[in-house]
């Protein structure tokens, strides 16, 4: 797999992308990711790429042209048109469903906005697809494209012990039932504080152990997010 990040700070995405599992799944070769600087491909002798916006209103907005030459240079470079997705609070709430479906495509452009966002033309010229991770408003697209690159990268195949990893994790999406919160985890020692394990995880029954797991994910989806279950 191959992503490709559009960004005014590639230094604050590099940051994270070199660290931990992303960090080592790069290393291994089992994904490419590159930030690319829109500010390399302005026309203006200062490097800007935004500025004020038509019909008056508060802050700068990032210009078309820095956008679609940055984003096009990359079309030139790898031979395909990648889809390309703007990090927006105005997009999709992304789900662990969006995070497989994007795990399953060989590439794909992350574009990441700033100040009050982006010409509004080049989104529509280059038929960008917003994705949002929450209903709240950041400084601008960086960290969102973290979390929808990490979210995805873990699921490459290779990148962790293998599917067992994530399958049973919250939110993760079953074939004919709701995604359901994962089950409560535990670790020694047995009794911290008073507050012991649940007996049935230390004994070696191991069917009644998966009962045991899938219930507690049925009761913590009822009481945390039963909204889940409509």
């Amino acid at each position: 797999m191959r992503i490709e990040i559009l960004t005014l700070f590639p230094e604050m995405c590099e940051s994270v992308l070199s660290e931990s599992i992303i960090g080592r799944a790069r290393k291994q070769g089992k994904v490419q990711i590159h930030c690319r600087n829109i500010r390399d491909y302005t026309q203006d002798k200062h490097k800007r790429v935004d500025d004020a916006p038509y019909g008056g209103g508060f802050g700068m907005v990032m210009q078309c042209g820095p956008i679609a030459d940055c984003y096009r240079a990359v079309c030139a470079d790898w031979g395909v048109t990648p889809k390309l997705f703007y990090m927006s609070p105005q997009g999709k709430v992304l789900t662990q469903a969006k995070a497989k479906e994007l795990s399953e495509s060989e590439s794909f452009v992350l574009l990441c906005g700033h100040y009050e966002g982006v010409d509004e033309r080049v989104l529509e010229a280059l038929e960008a697809e917003e994705i949002s991770i929450g209903d709240y408003v950041l400084t601008g697209g960086e960290l969102p494209a973290l979390v929808l690159c990490d979210a995805v990268v873990r699921l490459l195949p290779g990148v962790l012990a293998g599917p067992g990893a994530y399958e049973g994790e919250s939110h993760y999406p079953q074939d004919n039932t709701p995604p359901l919160l994962e089950h409560a985890q535990y670790t020694r020692p047995p009794v911290w504080e008073g507050r012991e394990v649940p007996a049935i995880l230390i004994g070696g029954n191991h069917a009644l152990q998966e009962k045991w797991r899938k219930e507690d994910s049925l009761r913590r989806t009822q009481t945390k997010r039963p909204d889940l279950l409509q």
